[in-house]
């Protein structure tokens, strides 16, 4: 039996080859969040296969047959509009990254593989305080990783490049808990996986991201403002729920126990429909915090806007921020519904995607890095 039942969807003017899930539809996106995409994608398409390939996340027969399929690019295309082309790849290649890095966590994970992981945690680390010491590194997700980062930290400076180091330093330990977690059969509570969603789904390096996109960095009281704040909260817990929503037919099979859905089975007490149910009201819930801290952030914005050159590009600036996490959420409603990614049901083996293979890595390291063939996401 497939997973989800899926229907036709009523309302989608931008994707009407899509049928969604009625457990996934969320009307009030399909009607009232518009899907952008930015002018460079078509050409980040090709920019992305070119850059799997060159980077070994992916031998060129699967990025060939998978890589379009899976949708990276349209995901990541419709965040940050308004993004230089140079940025937007950059981001682009962080995702994807960020997809096959999720993979290799899952593998180590299901294989014991702790030797292996600890390797991969400390080079990652060690990328984010001297990237171009890493571009050459033998295990091909940290030299990948070192390539998207000193692009990064191209962008605005100093300031900026410790933040998100900082922020991103902090994921990599939520996703060391996380491998521990899986290693004692340990399924976190509701509040505590929230809490260490937040950080595994990386929500303040996105939310970081919308400054570059924006060409400005955000003095620290705009950042921490509340409303600020909760328009970022909004949109990346939407975006880390509903990844939960359409994932957990996926990470069910595949004995995964982080899951907003998993949580609430194992803690709450709630079956497989009445968790999907709860998971549903949550994400729609983020939708209605988001429309209320928005007008707020819009306010500020205008309230920046003080008569001088200054503050009209500050103005400015978080206007773009705020326009872009509007944007999270059709480009993340969309993409979960186009992605083969999620299409567990067309899986031969429903425990393992078709495009990850455990090829080339043993406990003691990668044998040989030329025949990794990992790639995926959260």
């Amino acid at each position: 039996m497939p997973a989800y039942s899926y229907g036709t969807s009523p309302t989608q003017p931008q994707t009407p080859a899509v049928s969604v899930p009625p457990a996934l539809a969320l009307p009030v996106i399909e009607a009232d969040f518009p899907r952008r995409l930015h002018p460079y994608w078509p050409k980040l398409q090709e920019k992305s296969r070119t850059w799997l390939r060159e980077m070994r996340l992916m031998p060129p027969d699967k990025v060939e047959r998978y890589a379009d399929s899976l949708c990276y690019t349209d995901l990541v295309a419709g965040y940050y509009i308004g993004a230089p082309d140079e940025l937007l790849s950059a981001i682009a290649d962080l995702s994807s990254w960020f997809f096959a890095w999720d993979d290799r966590h899952d593998r180590d994970s299901v294989h014991g593989r702790a030797v292996q992981w600890r390797r991969l945690c400390r080079g990652l680390h060690e990328t984010l305080r001297a990237p171009r010491q890493q571009l050459h590194h033998r295990d091909p997700l940290v030299a990948g990783f070192a390539d998207c980062v000193l692009r990064l930290y191209s962008q605005l400076g100093p300031s900026w490049n410790a933040r998100f180091a900082r922020h991103f330093h902090s994921v990599i330990e939520a996703y060391d808990q996380e491998f521990r977690n899986r290693r004692t059969g340990t399924v976190p509570t509701v509040e505590a996986y929230i809490e260490l969603r937040r950080l595994t789904f990386a929500h303040w390096a996105w939310i970081d991201l919308l400054e570059p996109t924006a060409r400005y960095e955000l003095p620290r009281e705009v950042r921490k403002h509340p409303a600020y704040r909760r328009a970022a909260l909004a949109t990346q817990d939407f975006s880390a729920w509903y990844n939960d929503l359409c994932s957990l037919p996926k990470e069910l099979a595949g004995d995964e126990l982080h899951n907003l859905g998993i949580s609430l089975i194992q803690h709450e007490g709630l079956s497989l429909e009445e968790a999907v149910a709860e998971v549903h009201h949550r994400v729609t819930r983020c939708i209605s915090d988001f429309l209320a801290a928005e007008k707020d952030v819009l306010r500020l914005a205008g309230q920046l806007a003080d008569g001088s050159v200054q503050g009209k590009k500050l103005s400015d600036a978080v206007k773009s921020c705020v326009f872009n996490m509007r944007n999270w959420f059709s480009s993340v409603y969309w993409f979960h519904h186009e992605s083969g990614r999620y299409r567990v049901d067309s899986w031969d083996d429903r425990s393992i995607p078709p495009y990850v293979s455990d090829v080339g890595i043993s406990e003691t390291g990668i044998s040989d890095v030329a025949e990794i063939e990992l790639v995926g996401e959260e």
